[in-house]
């Protein structure tokens, strides 16, 4: 019952209250920012002659009012309610209509604190692979004018917000952004940083909050294995678990089954290239993984080739010599200088 009678007493004021007239009561500031827990104040100027028989007033829930005529002041001391508002108002003479003006409040609080991470991750980051940056905000209000921009060294990457929160009261909020490691991402520093964009009316600058800084290490993803024809080749898939695992491998071409955690070959040879796919089992399930192998062919030449290769190029140059000499003696050319 008494949650039926407080809708219906919301329902009437709304009912009553003519936001759109033109003669309407006038805030000064027409918008308030205030920082919690800071002082705050505002005046209302009701009307200019048409509600001086009449009653008129200021609603608000925290606070102290000061009529003087026509104009109300208000004023506290520590704002520290959120999602307040103040609306002042003046009743139409013989009517039961109200005409109101309400002053919007943004009570706001900058972060406590701002980190960055990197999401489900510790340790190197491989290149080619896509890493997801976290950027954490502790306690901050209203969160719908926030803003959190990730930066790579200096370079902006991308911005997040949160439009579709219209919570008034602060709250811990995440943002994420992804990002592909590349060779050149070795000792490169990710962060990010919050800003609290409150329109004209509130702090300028506006408050912002930044990270510290992540310095990603960047290397070769294990799995893709270049080695040059000759040298030793080991694949390392041990694993722990309980049971213990087994292990199955895979190889490229005919090459048999091996059960062992670790393969090795003493030395590669083009035929060793491909992928080599083991499987770690236990009754829990199964996990795999696969190696690509690029052989990098390593090319001799004996001395006989070499001395071959010589003889040829050496006779090609004389044969080229006297081609020129006998086009030089058609001419009646005597003379030849070779630069």
């Amino acid at each position: 019952m008494f949650s039926r009678f407080i809708v219906l007493v919301v329902s009437l004021v709304s009912l009553l209250c003519d936001f759109y007239v033109s003669n309407k009561p006038a805030f000064t500031p027409s918008r308030l920012v205030v920082k919690h827990g800071d002082p705050a104040s505002a005046t209302c100027s009701v009307c200019q002659s048409a509600c001086k028989n009449t009653n008129f007033g200021l609603e608000n829930s925290v606070g102290n009012r000061t009529i003087n005529g026509t104009t109300v002041s208000w004023d506290v001391d520590s704002l520290t309610e959120w999602g307040i508002e103040l609306m002042c108002f003046y009743s139409v003479k013989d009517t039961e209509v109200q005409c109101c003006s309400i002053l919007p409040i943004t009570v706001y609080r900058p972060p406590d604190s701002v980190s960055i991470s990197i999401n489900n991750h510790t340790g190197p980051m491989f290149e080619g692979r896509q890493y997801t940056l976290q950027c954490e905000v502790q306690n901050v209000a209203p969160v719908k004018n926030l803003s959190v921009t990730f930066y790579r060294g200096t370079t902006p990457l991308g911005q997040q917000q949160s439009f579709n929160n219209n919570n008034t009261k602060p709250v811990d909020e995440q943002y994420t952004f992804t990002i592909t490691i590349s060779k050149e991402d070795d000792g490169v520093q990710y962060w990010c940083e919050a800003e609290l964009e409150l329109g004209p009316e509130g702090p300028q600058p506006p408050p912002v909050v930044k990270s510290e800084n992540i310095t990603t290490t960047g290397e070769s993803d294990p799995r893709f294995i270049n080695i040059t024809e000759g040298e030793q080749l080991g694949l390392d898939c041990s694993a722990v678990g309980n049971p213990s695992p087994s292990y199955t491998w895979t190889f490229p071409g005919n090459q048999p089954f091996r059960k062992d955690s670790i393969h090795t070959i003493s030395s590669v040879t083009p035929a060793d290239e491909g992928k080599y796919i083991c499987s770690v089992s236990n009754s829990m399930g199964t996990v795999t993984v696969t190696f690509h192998v690029f052989v990098q062919r390593e090319f001799k030449l004996s001395s006989s080739s070499i001395y071959h290769s010589v003889v040829h190029r050496q006779e090609f140059v004389n044969w080229y010599i006297s081609i020129l000499l006998s086009n030089l003696q058609n001419r009646n050319i005597r003379q030849i200088c070779f630069l």
